[in-house]
């Protein structure tokens, strides 16, 4: 809306903005000035009068807060023209909210644009749906496809607490080393990373939590007979390299990676404190080897939040994510 000299600022509103995506969401709208951000009470930020004044205050409110808080705070919006979006697993698989992953497709970046709903996607199925969702649409992997997938991460993903437990320098040995969880396959993104990618069955997932900050690599092998559309390396990697061409965030590296992992490493923590996804092909015709590299804060969280917004704005999707 254009003011007489300036744009009227948008209204912001963070319920729970001292977690680790809020916080990381704050520190990426430093500099702009085109938003207001609307700042709680310390004393009052559990109050749930005072939060709902706050959320129905806003234009945007971002929820940074766990499920069942989530969808308490959704229940608060009584002003019709609060948009939220919401960075918790509560609302990802519900057809009327929007994805927040607009590289995904024209639908989806549309229908991030014009709902008042969006639920900005887990870090692991970020990652996950970035391979998988081209090859479904493209009938290289049928929806009944048996599809494993193993991921690393930095343990910044495990909250508060978690960081806590890393950084504390009497910590035990046991965190010293990576450290596989979720073994009885149940980990809170497998709904999503099956709902989103078309596939008719939960995959097979393998994630571990690693002794460094930030950062994680999302891996999905392929074994060629297995395909429905037996097809070449070259061929999938020329999918995945349409399928996201001219887009900013994502891009497809060169087949193997030999112009960017030129020693023959892939580093998990490259993309620390970007937006950025790097998907990798590579392998033989036999047996194909894809991954996702992100930041797990960045593309993986408030990076993923702050674009929704721009693009909810209705201006350039890169601000503020440079």
């Amino acid at each position: 809306m254009e003011g007489s000299d300036t744009m009227e600022k948008v209204k912001i509103y963070i319920d729970g903005q001292e977690g680790t995506t809020g916080l990381k969401i704050v520190e990426r709208f430093n500099g702009r000035d085109d938003i207001e951000l609307l700042r709680i009470d310390e004393d009052k930020r559990k109050d749930p009068d005072e939060r709902k004044k706050f959320i129905n205050a806003s234009d945007f409110t971002f929820l940074c807060l766990p499920d069942a808080a989530s969808i308490e705070a959704v229940s608060m919006v009584e002003n019709p023209n609060v948009r939220i979006i919401d960075a918790s697993t509560a609302h990802r698989t519900n057809p009327q909210w929007a994805y927040g992953f607009p590289e995904l497709s024209r639908e989806f970046r549309n229908k991030i644009k014009n709902s008042k709903r969006v639920a900005v996607p887990g870090c692991y199925a970020s990652g996950f749906n970035s391979i998988v969702y081209p090859l479904v649409k493209e009938g290289i992997f049928a929806p009944y496809q048996y599809v494993t997938s193993y991921a690393v991460s930095g343990y910044s993903g495990a909250g508060k607490k978690g960081i806590a437990q890393y950084e504390d320098e009497n910590r035990a040995k046991e965190f010293d080393a990576p450290r596989m969880y979720a073994l009885a396959q149940n980990h809170k993104h497998l709904k999503e990373m099956q709902a989103i990618s078309g596939l008719s069955y939960p995959p097979m997932f393998n994630p571990m939590v690693c002794d460094y900050y930030a950062g994680m690599i999302v891996a999905v092998p392929i074994v060629r007979r297995t395909l429905a559309k037996r097809t070449s390396i070259k061929e999938i990697h020329e999918v995945l390299k349409n399928h996201y061409k001219g887009e900013h965030f994502v891009k497809v590296m060169s087949l193997g990676g030999e112009e960017e992992l030129p020693n023959g490493f892939m580093t998990a923590n490259a993309l620390e404190g970007t937006n950025n996804m790097q998907i990798f092909v590579s392998g033989n015709d036999e047996q194909i080897l894809i991954c996702s590299r992100l930041d797990n804060l960045g593309k993986g969280a408030s990076g993923a939040a702050v674009q929704c917004l721009n693009i909810m704005m209705g201006i350039d999707e890169k601000t503020g994510l440079e």
